[in-house]
């Protein structure tokens, strides 16, 4: 598993920079893909992906353990579809 301490490491070592420094990079990163997922828009990173939110409605559900139908809350996902590039290096 990688952290993003990790991915911060890594690229403060490949671009000479502080580890603070890539680890506020990696935060930014992470901000601004919240922010615009917050705000309904989808963001696309060519090479890497697509982060786009999707709107799941309510619905019934079991609870296995008693039976009993239960309502599960409509809700807001973040889903991530991979490129291209980045499935065709998960299958080589």
């Amino acid at each position: 598993m990688t952290t993003t301490n990790e991915i911060a490491d890594k690229i403060a070592a490949d671009h000479g920079l502080t580890k603070s420094q890539g680890k506020t990079i990696v935060e930014a990163v992470f901000a601004s893909i919240i922010a615009a997922a917050t705000s309904g828009a989808e963001t696309s990173i060519p090479g890497f992906g697509k982060f786009k939110v999707k709107d799941t409605p309510e619905r019934d559900a079991r609870n296995p353990a008693t039976g009993a139908v239960i309502k599960v809350a409509a809700a807001r996902k973040l889903g991530f579809t991979p490129a291209k590039a980045v499935k065709d290096s998960l299958n080589k």
